[in-house]
């Protein structure tokens, strides 16, 4: 009993690893390209842009992680990269998760009333003092959405990424569905539900308490 404990903690702690690993790249790209669409002059070019991560989004996640794998090994020649692992795993989650966080941070950018813009303008602020200061925080409950609908599918699909050895409770189910235990794939899909559940409602949380007026409405 002990042993299997300690085995649905040590899966428990890798799925946590590959959802923040995941979640910090994600939102490292995502969140500045989201800024720069939203406040580029090229519509166009925006609107290819998040186009072409919208249809990587209508993937499979079965067939993305095979698309992935069968990349990694036609430029390994070229590029000497793992094919099997933690590195195929994360790439095929962070691909996943970069709609919602670019596509919110766009969106949250994009609708910030112009008469805003105007007066901090007039403030004097520059076009960064503005961004930062004006932009950025108004959009924030827009952006910390799209990082919940990410982190919630980041969860779930990182259950399937352990067909390409990168870890996780994906392990338990799919050894579970392999022998035919249903206490291994309760041991599996139970921690990943309540690792979901958990996870967004802190981000949840920290999303408020980053909302304009937060510490106001604390005090």
């Amino acid at each position: 009993m002990d042993n299997i404990f300690s085995f649905i903690c040590i899966k428990t702690w890798e799925h946590l690893q590959l959802t923040f690993y995941t979640m910090f790249i994600a939102m490292s790209i995502a969140i500045p390209l989201g800024i720069v669409l939203g406040r580029s002059r090229f519509r166009k070019l925006s609107c290819c842009i998040l186009r072409f991560i919208a249809l990587l989004q209508t993937i499979p996640g079965l067939a993305l992680i095979a698309l992935i794998i069968v990349l990694l090994v036609f430029i390994r020649p070229i590029v000497h990269l793992p094919t099997t692992g933690f590195f195929p795993g994360i790439t095929v989650l962070v691909t996943y998760a970069l709609l919602p966080i670019v596509n919110n941070s766009y969106v949250g950018i994009k609708n910030v009333n112009p008469m805003t813009k105007d007066v901090a303008k007039g403030m004097g602020m520059t076009s960064r003092q503005s961004l930062f200061m004006v932009e950025l925080p108004l959009a924030l409950p827009v952006i910390i959405t799209g990082v919940r609908t990410s982190l919630v599918w980041t969860i779930g699909l990182a259950t399937l990424t352990s067909l390409v050895g990168s870890g996780g409770l994906g392990d338990l189910i799919m050894q579970g569905l392999r022998s035919l235990q249903l206490n291994l794939i309760l041991a599996g899909t139970i921690p990943a539900a309540f690792l979901a559940i958990i996870l967004d409602l802190s981000v949840a949380k920290i999303g408020k308490w980053l909302e304009p007026g937060a510490v106001k409405r604390v005090k």
